[in-house]
């Protein structure tokens, strides 16, 4: 694997004044040399690797946020454990810190390689889900930042407002330590924030929906779908839905959002009728969010995120793509903290 170029500034992050050694090389055995080139003691290199486990689960979360991919984030994981190892602890002031900034600094080169690849992706590009654990949904923060409909708004910022966004609001980092992982300074960093939270919150669920409302539409939904009622699909339905397919160029998938909750309602149960299939919908969780499980004669076909606005459906956005379902059965855990 091709190592991304280490951005400049990464060096002296986090540190009591003398540089951090540079990236490891990739073939390195984890814990294997010094920041001055000479071997490590067992002791040093223990304490590297119990402060990556310490943190791992943020690392991905940040990761993530920023890329939407698990795959990517695991990549992108990897390659901050390669730098880590040659780090000189010593010289580390808050090894969370300085773990959190080389994760940025690594999204940020990944996430600007992958926006060539989703130019030609194949139809629209959805996050990957994640089936995750009862916590994620209790922070509601953090729930509603890994939702489908945010993430898919984070997509619509560049690299550095995204970046500086997640930071931010997802994981309450201070603008100094913000503008040290994004290398710019603290003023530029806060105006990168407020541009970002703007353009945001713009584009956000106009209010909160209980809990009572969503579990509700959710049935509602799934029973409609199931029994192939078209009125009371219509009616759990926002005016303006939009449904989103990912299909990645494997399964068939819309080409274009779907707009419209009599094109979206036709749309879902036309499938089924078209192809004599029968569809059955199973309530879960992904991203810390309430989902469904979609099975045809049986076989799962996808998963699908929702969007709650005003207690009816306003977002629906299916992955079929099968290389994005490899972590909906087995709980990926996320923290903020």
């Amino acid at each position: 694997m091709d190592q991304p170029e280490v951005p400049e500034g990464l060096d002296d992050v986090g540190t009591t004044g003398e540089p951090a050694s540079g990236p490891a090389d990739s073939d390195a055995a984890p814990g294997a040399r010094g920041a001055d080139g000479r071997g490590r003691g067992e002791g040093v290199a223990d304490a590297a690797t119990a402060a990556f486990v310490a943190h791992r689960n943020l690392l991905f979360t940040v990761a993530y946020e920023m890329l939407g991919s698990a795959a990517d984030a695991e990549d992108v994981l990897q390659e901050t454990w390669l730098r880590w190892v040659d780090v000189d602890l010593d010289q580390v002031r808050d090894q969370r810190a300085y773990l959190v900034r080389i994760t940025t600094r690594q999204s940020l080169n990944r996430l600007r390689s992958l926006s060539r690849r989703k130019e030609s992706y194949v139809g629209p590009w959805l996050p990957e889900p994640l089936l995750t654990t009862p916590d994620v949904a209790l922070d509601v923060e953090l729930a509603e930042s890994l939702s489908m409909a945010l993430m898919l708004v984070l997509e619509t910022l560049s690299p550095t407002e995204r970046a500086v966004f997640v930071l931010r609001e997802v994981f309450d980092l201070g603008y100094d330590e913000i503008a040290a992982a994004v290398d710019k300074n603290p003023a530029t960093v806060r105006q990168i924030a407020h541009r970002a939270r703007k353009h945001v919150d713009a584009r956000r669920p106009r209010e909160a929906v209980s809990a009572d409302a969503t579990r509700a539409a959710l049935d509602s939904f799934q029973r409609a779908v199931t029994t192939g009622d078209l009125q009371g699909l219509l009616d759990v339905l926002a005016p303006e839905v939009v449904l989103m397919s990912d299909g990645g160029g494997v399964k068939q998938a819309a080409v274009r959002p779907v707009k419209g909750s009599d094109k979206v309602a036709r749309f879902i149960l036309g499938g089924a009728a078209k192809w004599g299939v029968e569809i059955t919908v199973e309530p879960t969780v992904v991203n810390g969010n309430p989902a469904l499980l979609l099975h045809v004669d049986g076989e799962l076909d996808g998963v699908m995120g929702i969007r709650f606005e005003d207690d009816r459906i306003s977002g629906l956005y299916y992955v079929r793509n099968p290389e994005k379902l490899t972590r909906i059965l087995e709980e990926t855990p996320l923290t903020a903290r």
